[in-house]
């Protein structure tokens, strides 16, 4: 089994200074405990990268972009080791889009068009995914370390709201029951996105806490909710792409008491392998791959994600259903023989 000589480098974890950074902040109102969090992400060189070797159209790129963004904002406050994959199924020209973001921010992404469809550079986000009414929005948690017959868990939606930031909102307040506000953005060169959580209100109850000093932390939470997400509002979509997230939550919210804490890397990186073709194709069964091979000699499949081409002939592929009980089931590789 052969690799493309061409293939492009899949673990470009490059820091781009300014760029592909996760910068996460609590405001603090004047006395604790904190009342909203947020996050802002600019991803630049592994936003190039995830699309360097596709030629989306815009308006998808757009979308497929801001899903990325929304990815590391949404993992970054996950408190367990795997990877969060982020679906839209759609009934539009765009019939799937797929992001997978691990718990080190590095991520991978692709799109699947309708064939023979021609994409209108002004087609918005319910055009694109949801023209029939059936579009659905999915969320899958993957732990790295499975225990025996645990399955990932997976929240589904419909597409709800005229954009991607209004379904996610929907989806956690639907999940989660926390207020939640995000601003995504993409083009060419970058995607990047702020988040806003209200965090809970524990009510004061602690006994040193008096009911009418409580109502008063509440009242000050509820303040610095509206207050944020009302500056946030004033954010537009060439500055969230031109402004570096520390430099850019200072532009927003210079009046208020924030902790800030120090930036998270994120990067473009692929794991596809030999071995995960090896498994979709022992998926596929012994007489579909023999059916294919009389058909085509040799076997090529491109990984979806980062185009990089795997070659099976007749000989790969008797070895690979020769040691198939040791190889396992197919987990992880989304492409398929060309």
């Amino acid at each position: 089994m052969d690799q493309d000589p061409e293939a492009p480098d899949r673990d470009a974890a490059q820091t781009v200074k300014g760029g592909d950074q996760l910068v996460k902040f609590l405001f603090e109102p004047g006395a604790p405990p904190a009342s909203v969090r947020g996050e802002i992400v600019l991803l630049q060189h592994s936003w190039r990268r995830m699309v360097e070797h596709h030629d989306y159209p815009e308006p998808v790129r757009r979308l497929l972009g801001e899903m990325v963004a929304a990815s590391a904002l949404l993992s970054a406050n996950l408190k367990f080791d795997g990877a969060l994959v982020m679906q839209i199924h759609g009934d539009g020209p765009v019939r799937l889009l797929v992001v997978e973001c691990n718990t080190d921010l590095s991520m991978r992404a692709t799109a699947k068009l309708a064939e023979d469809i021609v994409v209108a550079d002004d087609c918005g986000f319910l055009d694109l995914v949801n023209a029939g009414g059936t579009g659905r929005f999915a969320i899958t948690l993957d732990p790295t370390d499975k225990s025996m017959g645990q399955q990932p868990y997976q929240g589904i939606v419909p597409l709800e709201g005229n954009s991607l930031a209004a379904v996610l909102r929907e989806y956690m307040q639907r999940s989660q029951q926390i207020d939640t506000h995000l601003w995504l953005a993409a083009d060419a060169s970058s995607a990047g996105g702020v988040l806003l959580q209200r965090l809970p209100n524990d009510g004061g109850s602690h006994a040193s806490v008096s009911a009418s000093e409580s109502d008063a932390r509440a009242v000050e939470a509820s303040e610095t909710w509206e207050r944020t997400v009302m500056l946030a509002n004033t954010l537009n979509s060439a500055e969230l792409l031109a402004t570096d997230p520390q430099n850019l939550m200072h532009k927003l919210f210079w009046e208020e008491t924030v902790r800030v804490f120090d930036p998270v890397a994120c990067s473009f990186r692929c794991t596809c392998s030999p071995e995960r073709v090896g498994r979709m194709l022992l998926s596929l069964g012994r007489a579909e791959v023999d059916d294919a091979l009389a058909e085509q000699g040799t076997l090529r499949i491109n990984c979806d994600f980062c185009n990089r081409r795997y070659e099976f002939d007749a000989v790969d592929c008797g070895q690979l259903f020769a040691q198939g009980a040791m190889i396992g089931p197919a987990a992880g590789t989304s492409g398929a023989p060309h």
